[in-house]
């Protein structure tokens, strides 16, 4: 399971996973304090994602691709097309 070295090319990654199998898609953020990483893993148990950092300002970017994935996962609406909007 390796990590993404670049953020968009793991966000987009990430958004074609969940859009492929919703029902089967797991994201999960894990922080170690004595690290200082916070790493955000996304997986169907078929394929595993992840990306680690320890860099303050990609915080906003893991909460803004969090919160997109989880408004996705409560809408009644359909799933296509969702993500190329935001």
């Amino acid at each position: 399971m390796p990590y993404y070295q670049t953020w968009e090319e793991f966000a987009r990654a990430a958004e074609r996973l969940y859009l492929t199998e919703p029902m089967k898609v797991r994201v999960v953020l894990k922080y170690r304090h004595c690290d200082g990483n916070l790493c955000i893993k996304v997986t169907d148990d078929a394929v595993c994602l992840q990306y680690k950092t320890d860099q303050a300002q990609d915080v906003k970017k893991i909460e803004k691709l969090h919160g997109k994935l989880m408004r996705l996962m409560v809408s009644k609406e359909t799933h296509s097309g969702a993500m190329e909007t935001d």
